[in-house]
């Protein structure tokens, strides 16, 4: 029964996918300007503009269009950027290990620091641990991004100077192979300290300010679940018979509590891969969200399509892991898929 719940989670997957490739192609066909046109420059001629509409395909019907395009994405073609000439699919590659490094270590410090802050503000309800638990959870959930990375650059750069205000890794480090493209895996891999410590230190100030914005949030579900939890009856039972009140709360109820911070979760690692854009920018990190605001600057109707059938596919395959979590960590989900 598990197996075919998944093979259902699989074909509603497609079908969302599916529609997704379809209006994403609906709505590259009604944007209010000639991609060809775009092409060429503005001072190309009638000719050189004809030209690259028929080598497009743009001069043929919209179903011939479809069909062209659908063709290119199952040869893994997601058409040409229009700002770089370069194929779609390599500008992303290029530019997704920035992000996904990004990414890991926001959320990292994000659940570290959602799960203790929000145990404690759970066992220590309406004390002032709690009360000052809710308080920053409150400012980092209101505090704009764009604000919170110029006091951490102004405090950790300006006044400090304990971090750097921009870039991946120095400059002069640039040059060391980079297999993976994740510069604190590379520099472990290469055994490389330096390499390491450098990437760590300009890694630091944009997760922190990633993770700041959710873990906030984090503390808040984690708070919330857990003091459903401490309410139950088996929990009475665990203290009643001698169980300490941590020994309860991270052996039994803890575990229970994570199953709703697990939705949270998978949609906050795919938010932080797709919309760091503001972040990104602030530190001059170049991964996808600079990318990606730069073809929306030029109407690089290419890489936007590109950018948001990937988006669509990290997220399909996150809900569809999310699910599978949910089996594991609720038996009384396996029970009734089992029965």
């Amino acid at each position: 029964m598990i197996i075919r719940t998944i093979a259902l989670r699989l074909a509603l997957m497609g079908f969302v996918l599916a529609g997704l490739i379809l209006i994403t192609f609906i709505i590259s066909r009604l944007i209010p300007t000639d991609p060809a046109r775009l092409i060429a420059g503005d001072y190309a001629s009638p000719d050189v503009v004809a030209a690259i509409r028929q080598e497009l395909g743009l001069d043929k019907p919209l179903i011939d269009q479809f069909r062209i395009y659908l063709e290119g994405l199952l040869r893994g073609d997601l058409g040409t950027s229009i700002t770089s000439r370069r194929p779609v699919i390599d500008d992303l590659a290029r530019f997704s290990p920035a992000t996904i490094e990004l990414a890991l270590s926001a959320m990292t410090l994000s659940v570290a620091g959602g799960l203790i802050f929000g145990v404690l503000s759970a066992v220590y309800k309406d004390s002032w641990i709690d009360q000052l638990v809710r308080l920053i959870a409150m400012v980092g959930v209101s505090t704009p991004s764009f604000w919170l990375a110029l006091l951490l650059l102004l405090f950790f750069y300006g006044q400090l100077d304990l971090f750097p205000a921009g870039g991946r890794i120095d400059p002069e480090l640039a040059a060391v192979p980079q297999p993976t493209g994740l510069y604190m895996i590379d520099g472990a891999l290469a055994l490389r300290v330096d390499v390491l410590s450098s990437a760590l230190a300009h890694l630091f100030l944009p997760s922190l300010c990633l993770a700041l914005i959710t873990m906030g949030g984090f503390a808040r579900l984690i708070r919330a679940s857990l003091l459903e939890e401490l309410g139950r009856s088996y929990v009475r039972t665990a203290r009643a018979i001698g169980l300490t009140r941590w020994r309860t709360v991270l052996r039994h109820a803890l575990p229970n509590a994570l199953t709703p911070f697990v939705t949270q979760l998978g949609l906050s690692f795919a938010g932080m891969l797709t919309g760091a854009v503001v972040t990104e920018s602030m530190f001059g990190w170049p991964g996808m969200g600079g990318y990606i605001l730069q073809a929306t600057e030029t109407l690089d109707f290419p890489a936007i399509m590109g950018f948001t059938l990937v988006v669509g596919v990290i997220y399909a395959i996150l809900n569809l892991v999310i699910d599978l979590c949910y089996l594991l960590l609720d038996p009384r989900l396996r029970e009734e898929h089992r029965s």
